[in-house]
Protein backbone atom coordinates (compact mmCIF):
# COMPACT_ATOMS: atom_id res chain seq x y z
CA UNK A 1 0.00 0.00 0.00
CA UNK A 2 1.44 3.31 -1.26
CA UNK A 3 1.29 6.40 1.58
CA UNK A 4 0.04 9.49 -0.28
CA UNK A 5 1.11 12.85 1.42
CA UNK A 6 -1.34 14.97 2.92
CA UNK A 7 -0.48 18.75 2.03
CA UNK A 8 -2.11 21.74 3.80
CA UNK A 9 -2.32 25.35 3.64
CA UNK A 10 -3.34 27.23 6.16
CA UNK A 11 -4.16 31.39 5.99
CA UNK A 12 -4.30 32.89 9.43
CA UNK A 13 -4.86 36.25 10.52
CA UNK A 14 -3.42 37.39 13.43
CA UNK A 15 -4.43 40.42 16.18
CA UNK A 16 -1.68 42.67 14.99
CA UNK A 17 -0.93 43.71 18.96
CA UNK A 18 -0.21 40.07 19.53
CA UNK A 19 2.05 39.58 16.68
CA UNK A 20 5.39 38.91 18.17
CA UNK A 21 4.55 36.41 20.84
CA UNK A 22 2.26 34.48 17.87
CA UNK A 23 5.47 34.35 15.97
CA UNK A 24 7.46 32.89 18.73
CA UNK A 25 4.82 30.16 19.58
CA UNK A 26 4.34 29.21 15.54
CA UNK A 27 8.08 29.01 15.52
CA UNK A 28 8.58 26.48 18.49
CA UNK A 29 5.76 24.19 16.80
CA UNK A 30 7.15 24.12 14.05
CA UNK A 31 10.60 23.59 15.05
CA UNK A 32 9.83 20.82 17.94
CA UNK A 33 6.88 19.58 15.26
CA UNK A 34 9.90 18.77 12.54
CA UNK A 35 12.59 17.49 14.97
CA UNK A 36 10.14 14.98 16.85
CA UNK A 37 7.88 13.86 14.66
CA UNK A 38 8.93 11.83 11.57
CA UNK A 39 5.60 11.97 9.81
CA UNK A 40 6.40 15.78 9.23
CA UNK A 41 8.22 16.11 6.25
CA UNK A 42 7.79 20.00 6.10
CA UNK A 43 6.27 23.07 7.74
CA UNK A 44 7.05 26.38 6.20
CA UNK A 45 5.18 29.77 7.24
CA UNK A 46 5.76 33.00 5.74
CA UNK A 47 3.95 36.55 6.27
CA UNK A 48 2.36 38.81 3.41
CA UNK A 49 5.18 41.52 3.05
CA UNK A 50 2.68 44.40 3.18
CA UNK A 51 0.17 42.87 6.23
CA UNK A 52 2.31 41.09 7.88
CA UNK A 53 -0.26 39.41 10.50
CA UNK A 54 -1.56 37.39 7.14
CA UNK A 55 0.38 34.33 8.00
CA UNK A 56 1.00 31.37 5.73
CA UNK A 57 1.85 27.97 6.86
CA UNK A 58 2.77 25.02 4.09
CA UNK A 59 2.30 21.74 5.95
CA UNK A 60 3.52 18.68 4.40
CA UNK A 61 2.91 14.94 6.17
CA UNK A 62 3.98 11.77 5.21
CA UNK A 63 0.59 10.45 4.76
CA UNK A 64 -3.04 11.16 6.59
CA UNK A 65 -1.73 9.09 9.87
CA UNK A 66 0.83 11.24 10.22
CA UNK A 67 -1.14 14.18 9.63
CA UNK A 68 -4.12 13.19 12.77
CA UNK A 69 -0.70 11.96 15.09
CA UNK A 70 0.69 15.74 14.70
CA UNK A 71 -2.88 17.24 15.90
CA UNK A 72 -2.50 15.09 19.24
CA UNK A 73 1.39 16.24 20.32
CA UNK A 74 1.78 17.88 23.14
CA UNK A 75 3.54 20.87 21.38
CA UNK A 76 0.86 21.51 18.50
CA UNK A 77 -1.66 21.36 21.50
CA UNK A 78 0.24 23.83 23.32
CA UNK A 79 0.77 26.00 20.09
CA UNK A 80 -3.19 26.11 19.80
CA UNK A 81 -4.12 26.23 23.10
CA UNK A 82 -1.59 29.41 23.37
CA UNK A 83 -2.54 30.98 20.49
CA UNK A 84 -6.22 31.07 20.54
CA UNK A 85 -7.01 34.00 21.52
CA UNK A 86 -4.43 35.94 19.18
CA UNK A 87 -5.82 33.71 15.67
CA UNK A 88 -8.43 36.19 14.77
CA UNK A 89 -8.90 33.78 11.01
CA UNK A 90 -7.99 30.70 10.06
CA UNK A 91 -8.76 29.02 6.56
CA UNK A 92 -7.13 25.64 5.99
CA UNK A 93 -7.33 24.55 2.13
CA UNK A 94 -6.83 20.85 1.22
CA UNK A 95 -4.00 21.65 -1.89
CA UNK A 96 -2.64 19.20 -4.06
CA UNK A 97 1.11 18.87 -5.10
CA UNK A 98 2.14 19.05 -8.50
CA UNK A 99 6.11 19.71 -7.36
CA UNK A 100 7.67 19.51 -4.37
CA UNK A 101 11.20 19.05 -4.15
CA UNK A 102 13.75 20.40 -1.22
CA UNK A 103 17.63 19.94 -0.96
CA UNK A 104 18.66 17.64 1.77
Amino acid sequence: MRREPVVRMAELEIDPHMLEAYRVLLTEEIEASVALEDGVISLSAVSIRDNPNRIRILEVYADQQAYEAHLQTPHFLKYKTATAGMVTSLTLIEVDPIAMRAKP
